[in-house]
């Protein structure tokens, strides 16, 4: 049932969300304590039970994934490094890019359960799913415009309804938390250049807040988009962080 909460990203908000990822029997700590989740109608549990071979591929991902500074300060657009590598890893483990349609036909009956007739069939077009297996959806959204995410959303809710996914899993940043790394990394890579070397702009644009990033996803499941489609967000922090310093190199 919808609960209210108050959460870091503004007031109170009547929400749908559940929190199974903080079981140890769901996800394991050392996953839990280098990503931040945000999750709807228990999302990583019933990934848990009704699809665990993608869920094992997804905690190996967050389990092995470490956020590279020389790959993520780096310009590249919403498919840079980081969605690739992280796309390269689903890929290596069975997942595809495929785009997903639904066809929809009525049926008339009888009272007693006789067909009268067949309704035209309505076809609707889908869109390129970044990673699909099995019955999940799962898209990394990493510096994409955030208009993405009410295509990504909406498509999730459609495919759960029509009985296509049991669960999806959209995989961004904690931007602010990000940035403040950023940030960090880089006057540190500046400290060490001579003077006339040295630059106060960062190689990546971190000021702006309309790409896709953890605060964005998070207001719109807030305001009840999703439905009954069991979602998790997966955001990198600053513990995803490999411990290693920038180098232009």
């Amino acid at each position: 049932m919808a609960s209210l909460a108050r959460n870091k990203y503004g007031s109170a908000h009547r929400v749908f969300e559940t929190r199974t990822y903080d079981d140890p029997l769901v996800l394991a700590s050392t996953i839990r304590a280098r990503w931040e989740f945000l999750e709807t109608s228990s999302a990583a549990a019933v990934l848990r039970s009704v699809c665990p071979d993608e869920w094992a591929d997804i905690a190996h991902v967050l389990e092995t994934f470490s956020l590279d500074p020389q790959h993520w300060l780096k310009a590249g657009g919403n498919r840079g490094d980081v969605a690739k590598a992280i796309d390269g890893m689903f890929g290596d483990r069975g997942w595809r890019e495929i785009r997903v349609d639904l066809v929809t036909q009525g049926v008339l009956l009888t009272k007693s359960g006789k067909e009268v007739e067949r309704l035209d069939e309505v076809y609707q077009e889908g869109y390129l799913v970044d990673n699909f297996k099995g019955r999940v959806a799962l898209d990394v959204e990493w510096n994409a415009k955030d208009g993405n995410l009410d295509r990504d959303l909406s498509a999730y809710r459609a495919w759960h309804e029509a009985g296509v996914i049991s669960a999806a899993v959209l995989i961004t940043q904690d931007r602010v938390a990000l940035k403040q790394l950023a940030e960090r990394l880089w006057d540190d890579y500046q400290s060490k250049l001579p003077k006339r070397q040295q630059k106060t702009k960062l190689p990546i644009d971190l000021d702006t807040s309309t790409t896709t990033n953890l605060e964005k996803a998070a207001l719109r499941v807030r305001r009840g988009v999703m439905g009954t489609c069991p979602l998790l967000i997966v955001a990198a922090t600053q513990a995803t962080w490999n411990g290693k310093a920038y180098s232009a190199a």
